[in-house]
């Protein structure tokens, strides 16, 4: 196959754990060819969605990629849109312009409308029964009465990735108006809030969820000590484990909507039995789980992808 990873500049990306670097490398190892793109490297010409891409290789040393070259995004056996948040405006006119492109004829993964249509922390909404109890507002007053019903909460920006300004607050806490102040921007941004889940000292788990159906482990990414975020960007430490009978209830229920819009990849967070987040933009943990188990979801997620292009 021919593959398009459009991803954030290569000079950021960890080679040792970034899972679209795995990804990849599974791919060159099963023979396909390997193109990478940057957000800007898709653009309209006229009506016609054109890309530039880069031929990529890995190297003893590293990787290497080549000078970058101009086409129809058709031509490619798939394109992976693994460009990570914040989901700012830019992200958005990406995901038009995948959509364009996808009307033309490419295949994308995921589906750049099914991208703009699941905010990762709102849709969860999509599936209150899994969901702890939360509420989306920026008013400042309902933030408060709902810390006062629960007495310990989680806030967090509705565009955040890897725990980035995510607060837990309870009823004591001396910084409550600075924290909501900040968060909401003085009332002009919407933010969610969550009940506190004291489970996540066991972990927040991630679940991936390939084609609707789900790994048998999770990760369960287990926060520092006096840490309220167990994401591994934030210092937490990732434990792989089978899921439970809960997990799986959970994410084959939410997987079969997940395929049905177009969702290939997704990441779940999961705390306790309470579905926290669906992560559909750039998931990660695949390294950590083929690191600590015998299942390789790179080789998996590859496989799962050419059986769907053959169909």
């Amino acid at each position: 196959m021919k593959l398009v990873f459009i991803l954030d500049p290569l000079a950021s990306l960890k080679i040792y754990k970034d899972t679209s670097m795995a990804i990849m490398r599974e791919a060159s190892q099963h023979g396909h060819q390997l193109f990478v793109s940057m957000q800007h490297d898709l653009f309209l010409r006229g009506s016609q969605a054109r890309i530039r891409t880069q031929p990529f290789k890995f190297t003893a040393d590293g990787f290497e990629s080549c000078v970058a070259s101009e086409g129809n995004p058709e031509d490619f056996d798939a394109i992976i849109m693994r460009k990570d948040p914040p989901f700012d405006n830019e992200y958005l006119y990406s995901t038009y312009l995948l959509e364009i492109a996808v009307n033309q004829g490419a295949k994308v993964f995921n589906d750049p409308a099914a991208i703009r249509g699941w905010n990762e922390k709102l849709s969860v909404t999509r599936f209150a029964q899994f969901a702890p109890e939360f509420l989306v507002t920026a008013n400042n007053v309902l933030i408060r009465e709902f810390l006062n019903t629960h007495q310990d909460i989680v806030v967090k920006p509705l565009d955040g990735m890897g725990g980035s300004s995510i607060f837990r607050l309870k009823l004591n806490d001396p910084n409550i108006s600075v924290i909501l102040e900040t968060i909401t921007q003085h009332g002009s941004r919407t933010i969610m809030a969550q009940r506190y889940l004291p489970e996540i000292l066991q972990g927040d788990k991630r679940i991936i969820v390939i084609n609707g159906e789900p790994l048998p482990y999770a990760l369960a990414r287990i926060p520092l000590t006096g840490e309220t975020r167990g994401n591994l960007a934030a210092g937490g430490t990732g434990f792989a484990q089978p899921l439970s009978t809960r997990d799986y209830e959970i994410a084959s229920t939410v997987g079969k909507t997940l395929k049905q819009e177009g969702l290939f990849l997704v990441g779940l967070d999961v705390i306790g039995g309470h579905l926290t987040e669906i992560n559909v933009t750039s998931p990660t943990g695949m390294v950590e789980i083929a690191a600590q188990t015998d299942c390789n979801p790179a080789s998996m997620m590859l496989d799962a992808l050419a059986q769907h292009l053959a169909q």
